[in-house]
């Protein structure tokens, strides 16, 4: 579902835990990580497609999260056209994305990356509100940098001592982690460093940040 300018409805997601840390999914077989996200169906809402997109992404359920703020208009980009299938060229142009902020009230535990036929990530993470920006695929910063800045006046107060710090260039990525299968876009996989396809995990924060910076 196209509107007239060529561009794709679709839901975005910034969950946080009651460290204000954010939901850091890594996608499939592939060194890419991302927010969740997915497209609008015909007939919905953008709260019914975030909540039905939420549980065949990270498992949740409407009890188990709090809506704490959503953006006011829809924030688009547009895909490079080397990554959008050849049928679809000329017509599909990019997403317009109204993004949401949710507040974990259950348990990590009741996160389930194979709560779907079709799991989206592998593994998962929390990490600090301002995520680095560089090991998102590069026509998608914008938009995280717009829906982040948005979203950040509605966050809960944070726990004593905790520090939320804009890592634009706190990390070096290499090009094939930016690289993701979107919806649309023709498929470039890559198979994850020490992690079966059919494994899904955590992943701890030290072997995250080895792989980032390439020495495992």
């Amino acid at each position: 579902m196209l509107d007239r300018e060529g561009f794709r409805p679709n839901v975005g997601i910034v969950l946080l835990n009651q460290r204000n840390q954010v939901f850091w999914g890594k996608r499939i077989r592939t060194h890419s990580w991302q927010f969740p996200q997915g497209g609008i169906k015909y007939g919905e809402s953008p709260e019914q497609a975030m909540f039905r997109e939420l549980h065949e992404e990270v498992g949740l359920f409407p009890e188990h999260v709090r809506i704490l703020a959503r953006t006011r208009d829809w924030l688009r980009y547009e895909v490079p056209e080397h990554f959008i299938r050849r049928d679809a060229r000329g017509h599909y142009r990019g997403q317009k994305q109204i993004w949401f902020l949710l507040q974990l009230t259950g348990r990590d535990t009741d996160m389930n990356l194979r709560a779907s036929t079709h799991p989206e990530f592998d593994a998962w993470r929390w990490h600090d509100y301002w995520v680095p920006l560089e090991v998102v695929i590069e026509f998608k910063r914008d938009v995280y940098q717009m829906a982040l800045t948005e979203l950040a006046r509605f966050l809960p107060p944070r726990p004593s001592g905790h520090v939320n710090r804009f890592l634009r260039s706190g990390m070096r990525a290499r090009r094939d982690m930016c690289e993701g299968n979107e919806d649309g876009f023709e498929a470039h996989p890559h198979e994850a460093h020490g992690a079966d396809a059919g494994e899904l995990t955590r992943e701890e924060p030290e072997l995250l940040v080895a792989k980032l910076s390439g020495s495992v």
